[in-house]
């Protein structure tokens, strides 16, 4: 359904190691960009699929990164464990806590997830889908 989804950052590399610690959990691997005339940026795909993929850029623009009010970027991860290990490292390398991991029977039985914001500001979830994965 998607082929990528891109969010800003106001500092490449610090976002591109927040994202490689966190997204090593999930089996997401950092892909080489090759950069078109555009600003440089980080990729990362599931090593079983070119699509969808991830990015983070410095705006094309050149002004600040800023954050939408609602918007957020949900991972999915292997395990309970993936989300708990993912949540943690996030946290370790600098993120924020939305929510800690948990059971989240809301959104369907097995739903197991977490929120962060990155180092940006960006909300992002980890989750575990017990009902679809099962």
């Amino acid at each position: 359904m998607f082929s990528h989804i891109t969010i800003g950052t106001n500092n490449l590399s610090k976002a591109t190691v927040f994202y490689n610690a966190v997204l090593l959990h999930l089996g997401f691997k950092q892909r080489e960009v090759m950069p078109d005339g555009g600003p440089l940026s980080s990729c990362w795909v599931d090593e079983s699929f070119q699509l969808p993929r991830f990015y983070v850029y410095e705006p094309f623009n050149g002004e600040a990164a800023s954050v939408g009010n609602g918007v957020m970027v949900a991972f999915i991860a292997p395990s309970t464990t993936a989300v708990d290990q993912a949540y943690k490292t996030a946290l370790t390398y600098g993120g924020i806590d939305e929510g800690q991991p948990k059971e989240r029977t809301l959104y369907g039985t097995g739903y197991y997830g977490a929120y962060v914001q990155d180092l940006d500001g960006n909300k992002i979830h980890i989750a575990y889908r017990g009902d679809i994965l099962a």
